[in-house]
């Protein structure tokens, strides 16, 4: 592996470990549960919402490290961003992963630590494990009042 994939994986690695905003978030606006039955993910993200604001995201679940490394690190980046924001990020992250070319090189900067998954396109079966937790974001964002089942296939 040459040193920026190395870097990559051990970042993977690190948030799998240690999980950054991993738990119960109590003032949660908006929840939503996700599945992948091909792998046996599961992932609850939590969200508190103000305004257009997501102010506090946390997760819960169990899963592989992709899945979990990508539901912590898609924590870290979306704290404090606006809703249109995050809209943003999503889409960016989902043509990382599953786009038919690459990410222009003026939307690098807003993936940041996310461009640890570029490497997840190769593997088709894991983009789902790395794309569950910001699709379980995407069914929370719809449907704020109750908790959203999504199941990904």
């Amino acid at each position: 592996m040459d040193g920026l994939s190395d870097l990559y994986q051990e970042l993977i690695l690190d948030h799998n470990a240690r999980p950054r905003n991993f738990g119960p978030l109590p003032a949660a606006t908006h929840n939503a549960e996700g599945y992948n039955p091909v792998c046996g993910d599961q992932i609850t993200v939590h969200m508190a919402i103000e305004g257009d604001v997501i102010q506090k995201v946390a997760f819960e679940g169990k899963g592989c490290a992709i899945s979990k490394a990508s539901a912590s690190l898609m924590t870290d980046q979306l704290a404090g961003k606006s809703l249109d924001d995050a809209q943003k990020l999503f889409q960016i992250f989902h043509a990382l992963l599953a786009g038919s070319e690459a990410v222009p090189q003026e939307d690098e900067p807003q993936l940041g630590k996310l461009l640890a998954f570029s490497g997840v396109r190769a593997f088709p079966m894991r983009v789902k494990c790395a794309t569950l937790a910001w699709h379980t974001l995407q069914a929370a964002l719809k449907n704020p009042s109750t908790t959203a089942h999504i199941t990904t296939e």
